[in-house]
């Protein structure tokens, strides 16, 4: 039984793409772990955490919402 957790910045992905998120990472643990049996599928645990920017640090800066958008692209 997988368990995978994930961690990101709020506000990064909408809320289309966590939801593709969680469901291709379901999509591969079903693949390699559950050698591709359905049955697996509800054996996958996928948690999503997202955390605002002051919890974050990029090379020991604690990063502005301004400094994470000029590394991504705007989510459309």
């Amino acid at each position: 039984m997988p368990f995978v957790h994930v961690h990101t910045i709020t506000g990064i992905l909408s809320d289309d793409q966590k939801a593709e998120m969680l469901r291709r990472i379901t999509d591969l643990m079903v693949e390699i772990e559950g050698h591709g049996d359905p049955s697996f599928r509800s054996s996958v645990w996928v948690k999503l955490d997202e955390h605002v920017p002051s919890q974050w640090s990029i090379g020991g800066v604690i990063p502005t919402p301004g400094m994470i958008a000029s590394k991504f692209p705007p989510i459309a």
